[in-house]
Parts: structure tokens; sequence; C-alpha cells
């Protein structure tokens, strides 16, 4: 698999290919049923937490499918640029349709997504919070990408084995000050306009690190209880993290808070690339890219001393 640039969201698409391309008749292409067995393997629906909805959206289980798109969200730009690219498949991180819904007329974006979709011939496939607990997922790509060592689930799976769960835990090689871990966070990230904030003395040392890619404000007590000395995470509101900063022993944990999607995108080149390999072993030719679109939501951020 081609490495992705994780800099910037905007990289040419990380892509994997299993067999010779997707044009060679000579190797066999999958069913979306037989893609959704491999998916399966990687990130069983056992692991989603009970109120998400993951697994298959749209899509003809017996379809053929010779290109899947990886993305962190199912925006009309990532669909739009699923279909110019020829998609079979588009899987995404962030659910299309997590609440019921009564119409999927193209009067909303989120029916506009469906028809084009569906008038495509393009499945739509969520791995989300199973996608978040599994071995290898969000969290623990996030831990590796921070030279974390020792993890453990911060919340661990009711369902799983005792290395799955929501968030990681781990312990850094050597001892940092919080304004050098800063900066090591905010390298590893695609770049966003939010930037990386952060709470607590940039002198002050860390070692112990709690993270987890989206939004983390629903584990303090698990942070706490792991013994971090700084938690990383995204979306962290005003009370919750003016809370744990009140609660915080000896300034501990720091806060940094981050950009949600720019913290799961971190997972997506070697999701795609795991899955590829699982249809690659069972000789299935696929081609599968990492999308090239950025769906944070944010465009610009003006700052004190800011231009």
């Amino acid at each position: 698999m081609e490495a992705a640039d994780t800099t910037a969201p905007e990289h040419e698409g990380a892509t994997s290919g299993s067999g010779t391309g997707a044009g060679n008749d000579e190797v066999p292409v999958p069913t979306l049923g037989e893609v959704l067995v491999a998916v399966e393997e990687l990130w069983p629906e056992s692991l989603a937490e009970d109120w998400d909805e993951v697994g298959l959206v749209a899509g003809r289980p017996t379809a053929s499918v010779r290109k899947i798109l990886f993305a962190v969200d199912p925006t009309l730009a990532v669909v739009d640029e699923a279909l110019e690219w020829g998609a079979d498949l588009l899987v995404t991180h962030h659910p299309l349709l997590l609440k019921g819904v009564n119409s999927v007329a193209a009067t909303t974006a989120k029916g506009l997504a469906i028809h084009r979709l569906i008038e495509s011939g393009t499945a739509l496939l969520t791995i989300h919070t199973n996608g978040d607990s599994a071995v290898g997922g969000v969290s623990d790509v996030l831990a590796d990408a921070l030279g974390l060592e020792n993890t453990e689930p911060l919340a661990p799976a009711a369902n799983g084995l005792p290395e799955e769960g929501i968030g990681r835990v781990g312990d850094l090689a050597d001892v940092m000050t919080l304004g050098d871990f800063a900066a090591r966070v905010f390298e590893i990230l695609p770049a966003v306009a939010g930037g990386v904030r952060v709470a607590g003395d940039k002198d002050g040392l860390v070692r112990r690190v709690a993270v987890c890619g989206g939004a983390g404000d629903s584990l303090f007590d698990a942070v706490r209880a792991s013994g971090a000395d700084i938690y990383v995470t995204a979306d962290l509101r005003h009370h919750p993290a003016s809370e744990a900063r009140e609660e915080a022993v000896n300034g501990r944990p720091y806060l940094i808070d981050v950009s949600h999607f720019a913290s799961e995108w971190l997972w997506l080149p070697p999701a795609a690339e795991a899955l590829g390999n699982v249809l690659s072993d069972q000789g299935h030719n696929v081609e599968i890219r990492v999308s090239t679109t950025n769906s944070d939501p944010w465009d610009f951020i003006l700052t004190p001393g800011g231009d």
C-alpha cells in the first residue's frame, strides 16, 4: 500500500491493490457480501456500542466490488469523490443515518447522499465504534502514532477481548514536557483549521498518556482511574473540560483537544491496508483508496495575536 501523507488530508489517496489491478479478469473480484465477511473479521459488529448504527447502509450483497474508498464522513463531497473515482463501495467511519428517519427524499443532504449512492450503484458501509474498539482501531492507531507502549483500553469492550475497547492508555518511552508532547500531537495529525488546544503547565512532565480518537469527554472517570498524566481526545466541551481541570490532582491529567476529523483520519490508511490484505489473502482483486476530502467542518480560526 502506498504510504499516506498524514500531515494533510488533501494528499494523494493511499491505494492498496489486491491482485494485479482492477481491470485484470484473471483475478476474481469479490462480491459485496464477501467484503462484508472480511470487514466482520477485522471490525466485528459485536464491538459496536449499543447506541451505535454500524454495518451496511446501502448496497446489494451480490454486487461486485472492484474499488473501495475509505473516508471519515459520508458528506456529499466525499460521496461525489467516490462516484467520480468509480468506487463500488464507500466505507466511512461516521454513520450517515445514526438516528431514525422517516424519509430519504433528496430534499435533504442525507437523502441526496443516499440517492446519489443508490443511483450510481455505490454501496455504503459504516465502521464506527466497532472500528474504535477493535485491535488496530482508531485509538490504537493514535496511540501508536504518539509512541505509546504497553497500551490497554480505557473502557474494555463488553463483548470483546481484553485488549479491545474504547480509548487507550499507555506510556511514552521517555518523559516529555507537556509543550513538547503537544508539539508531537500537532505534527502527527492532518492540518485542520482548529489546530490543537492544550490545558496545563507547558513545562509539566508527562509520561502516562490516555487517548480517545473522536469525542471522548465521557471517559474522564476512566482517564483518572488510569493514572494518566495527560488525556488526548476531541470535541472537549466547556463544562466537562472545566470540571476535569477543577478535579485535577497536581494539575493532572492535562488535556489536549484535537479535531474530531483529524484524530480519526489517522486510522484510514492502516484500515484500508488491513482490508486489502484480508481480501488479497482470500484471492480477491480489489483497489482500495483513502479519501482526499477534508471533511473537518471548520475553515479558519482567529486567535489572540493572530493575523
